[in-house]
């Protein structure tokens, strides 16, 4: 008798001889091929959201569209970013309590998709410092229901799948991902042009919606078998076990360390669009270049970073830290010459590498926290590390954006330095990853 379509299609695509089913429940166990499915097809499409409201790029576009004042342009990452991180340690208490933690990420998603839609609603009627206001309002709902789903995510993944399988669902959503960057900016190069009117970003911010929609429709499909749960911790006590976790658990102190050092692929490349954009090119056919550079980045190397974080996630870290840093370097040298300054295809080819590098950043990192953990105690590690990261972001950005006054070269080789220093610092990690320990 065949296998099921499921089973074939996850066996063609995931590399499953380092997974220990028996570590999971026998009903969730059994459904290893269709929980791995209905991930990447969810995360996929969450991905599509994502890129339709990406504050680095299209959002600081819209915000142009809709003559808002440039100073809200400043405060879009901020609030996307660190408004979805920030809330988790205070999430925790009550996801803890839930036996099947999966419809957190489904409520997640159903309440970006109005946030989004609100967005779109906003962006079709409302111009100037009213569209500013209700944009960055919708804007802070996505980012609070964003934190939820986050959080929910690495906690179910690891519920329902195995180590030695989790890094490469990451990496087949980052190529689907690529697809959908790849799919979106070629669309952008299509409508594009200096002045591309409201209507048409409202547009691109329904079916933006519209994903998200799919996306929990497709994750509350999961097979999650009811698992450990505690009914205890208050907001109050969650906050002091945050403090414990990163005073007390050396591992997960250094993790949360490394993270933080691995910033340099994620805050580099608005300096690198900020440079292409002195040398021309700034309207939404330009953005479109920078847009295909991601999804190609995602789509060639999701899939191996992915395979790589579960032979070692710590490994995939170092090296992604390695590779952003000689990026970096690189890039800035190039922009001393004069005769490679004025290439066009400098710039969104740094940026296309560095979304390479980031992609095993990301992959690495969300891979060695889910292995690291177990039970509540992978759900405490997920909202602390992010919740702190949040926080280190803010600072983060203040201090880069206060070494971009003496240029944008002085920020990207000041992170440059900070990820050097994450290869060290990833090298002190114990390893987690299948198969691996250690000794090894």
């Amino acid at each position: 008798m065949a296998a099921p379509l499921s089973e074939r299609l996850a066996g063609a695509l995931i590399d499953d001889d380092r997974a220990d089913r028996g570590e999971l429940p026998p009903a969730v166990a059994d459904a290893v091929a269709g929980n791995s499915l209905r991930q990447v097809g969810a995360h996929t499409l969450q991905n599509v959201g994502d890129l339709v409201v990406d504050p680095k790029t299209v959002l600081t576009w819209l915000l142009a569209a809709t003559g808002a004042p440039a100073a809200f342009v400043g405060l879009l990452v901020p609030i996307r970013d660190a408004g979805s991180m920030v809330p988790q340690v205070v999430l925790a208490p009550f996801v803890r309590r839930l036996a099947i933690r999966k419809w957190v990420w489904v409520t997640g998603a159903i309440l970006q998709a109005v946030a989004v839609a609100g967005m779109a609603v906003v962006t079709a009627t409302l111009t100037g410092v009213a569209a500013g206001i209700g944009i960055l309002g919708t804007l802070t709902l996505l980012a609070l229901a964003r934190s939820a789903s986050s959080f929910a995510s690495k906690d179910v993944l690891g519920r329902t799948l195995p180590k030695g399988v989790r890094g490469q669902i990451n990496g087949l959503a980052a190529v689907g991902a690529g697809v959908a960057a790849i799919t979106v900016g070629l669309g952008m190069r299509l409508i594009g042009g200096e002045d591309t009117p409201p209507a048409t970003f409202a547009w691109l911010l329904v079916g933006g919606a519209t994903a998200w929609v799919l996306a929990a429709v497709v994750y509350a499909g999961l097979r999650e078998a009811p698992g450990e749960h505690d009914r205890d911790r208050d907001g109050v006590s969650a906050l002091r076990g945050a403090l414990g976790l990163l005073r007390d658990d050396a591992p997960f102190r250094r993790f949360v360390l490394t993270r933080s050092l691995l910033l340099v692929s994620a805050l580099s490349p608005p300096f690198v669009v900020a440079l292409a954009t002195q040398q021309g090119g700034a309207g939404l056919q330009g953005l479109a270049a920078f847009v295909i550079s991601s999804g190609v980045a995602s789509l060639v190397a999701g899939r191996f970073w992915g395979r790589a974080s579960d032979r070692s996630s710590r490994t995939t870290m170092q090296w992604a830290a390695g590779l952003s840093s000689l990026i970096v370097v690189t890039f800035v040298a190039a922009t001393r010459v004069d005769a490679l300054a004025t290439l066009t295809l400098l710039y969104p080819a740094t940026y296309l590498l560095l979304a390479i590098a980031h992609t095993g950043s990301r992959i690495g990192r969300k891979t060695y926290v889910v292995d690291l953990g177990e039970g509540n105690t992978r759900t405490d590690y997920i909202a602390v590390s992010n919740t702190a990261m949040g926080l280190i972001l803010l600072l983060a950005g203040a201090v880069t954006a206060g070494a971009a006054t003496f240029g944008e070269e002085v920020a990207l080789l000041l992170l440059a330095g900070l990820g050097a220093l994450g290869i060290v610092v990833a090298a002190t990690l114990p390893e987690v990853s299948a198969g691996q320990s250690d000794a090894d």
